[in-house]
């Protein structure tokens, strides 16, 4: 049984008094048995009640009948020998940390006082009373005064150490809740990853192969080179392909006129206001803006022309992209693919906005601002 450091004091206070008992000359054999056997059933009553009254808390029926057996118990020892008191230190103490507070003090009370009976059937001298005073007076001021405060500062650490295994738990679930969010948001990353190149290449390479001669074979074999090189970058984490060795303008540009070729539809690119170089993420942003616009343009729009425009102010980056088709209800028009290309906006602080205009066709805004960006990257 491990024993913990006041478990231990306790221990030793005990065989200190079973020493006393057993080497004071003024008692008999009988006295001297009689006092070890009540010293040992101390111990024993501790290692059945008491060890377990600790653990379980102050309000258990254990402490009480452990508490009321130490009375009986040691009060005769007491009596007998008066040189055992000094354990009424460490028994005051064990009373309030197994008991209510109140109840300590009264069972803290009748440890002291009770061995005084036997001054009633043997009238004491003037030095026994004086000691048997003094000793009493000194060790109910202490324990009445420090014990209350001992077992308050006890319960205030128990409390601490509740709390910290609380906050702990609630740390724990909140990493485990922030991982499964982090693994979502990949997930989700990863998902209109695939869908703004993977998907829409092989919707591009299936298209061209629809109606094959050579050219139409020889974009086809392009675009596969192109989608291997997007997969590989997503594999590897690294920014999309279009975007490693050109900037995002020349990316715009190059991606339109491929898209021209492949639809044998007119098309333009142009760059409006002083271009700059502006951070990673809003260049991927635009750029997967105007893979998937020029993707819905190829699936429904059925359009003779696309103008594509990127507009930088000293605050934003615009992407404007404008087709002749047959136009969209934008209230309708929310499918996954633009459901992805807002949330990639929205993600970087921008807005994107899908309108139909009078004349016909469609048009596609995404505005992203560069300034807070920039300042932040």
């Amino acid at each position: 049984m491990r024993l913990n450091g006041w478990e231990l004091l306790y221990l030793v206070a005990f065989l200190t008094a079973l020493f006393f008992v057993l080497s004071d000359d003024a008692l008999g054999t009988a006295q001297r048995t009689a006092g070890t056997v009540l010293l040992v059933a101390c111990l024993a009553a501790y290692v059945r009640l008491g060890r377990r009254a600790v653990g379980v808390g102050y309000r258990s029926w254990e402490g009480r009948t452990y508490v009321v057996l130490l009375i009986v118990l040691f009060t005769p020892v007491a009596i007998m020998s008066p040189y055992t008191r000094f354990v009424l230190f460490a028994l005051c103490s064990q009373c309030y940390m197994m008991i209510p507070k109140n109840q300590a003090r009264i069972a803290v009370i009748i440890f002291n006082v009770a061995p005084g009976l036997k001054f009633l059937f043997v009238p004491p001298s003037r030095d026994e009373l004086t000691a048997f005073l003094g000793v009493t007076l000194i060790v109910l001021a202490f324990a009445l005064t420090f014990g209350p405060w001992i077992v308050d500062i006890i319960g205030q650490s128990r409390e601490r150490a509740s709390l910290i295994r609380e906050l702990e738990a609630r740390r724990a679930e909140v990493d485990r809740l922030s991982a499964e969010r982090g693994a979502l948001a990949e997930r989700e990353r990863l998902a209109g990853e695939i869908h703004d190149t993977l998907a829409q290449g092989f919707t591009s390479i299936i298209m061209l192969l629809q109606q094959p001669d050579s050219r139409r074979i020889e974009l086809a074999v392009q675009t596969a080179r192109e989608n291997l090189a997007e997969a590989r970058a997503l594999i590897t984490e690294l920014g999309p392909a279009p975007l490693s060795s050109a900037t995002l303008a020349e990316a715009l540009a190059r991606i339109t006129a491929q898209f021209g070729e492949e639809l044998s539809v007119s098309v333009a690119f142009e760059v409006r206001g002083e271009s700059r170089a502006t951070p990673t993420k809003v260049d991927v942003v635009l750029l997967r803006a105007a893979q998937e616009a020029l993707a819905n343009v190829r699936k429904h729009a059925r359009a003779g022309a696309v103008t594509v425009t990127l507009e930088y102010t000293p605050e934003t980056a615009v992407l404007t992209l404008r087709d002749d088709g047959v136009g969209l209800d934008p209230s309708t028009a929310e499918g996954y693919g633009l459901r992805g290309m807002r949330a990639r906006v929205e993600q970087v602080g921008g807005a994107l906005t899908l309108t139909s205009p009078p004349e016909g066709g469609t048009v596609l805004s995404a505005v992203v601002p560069t300034d807070r960006l920039e300042q932040g990257a």
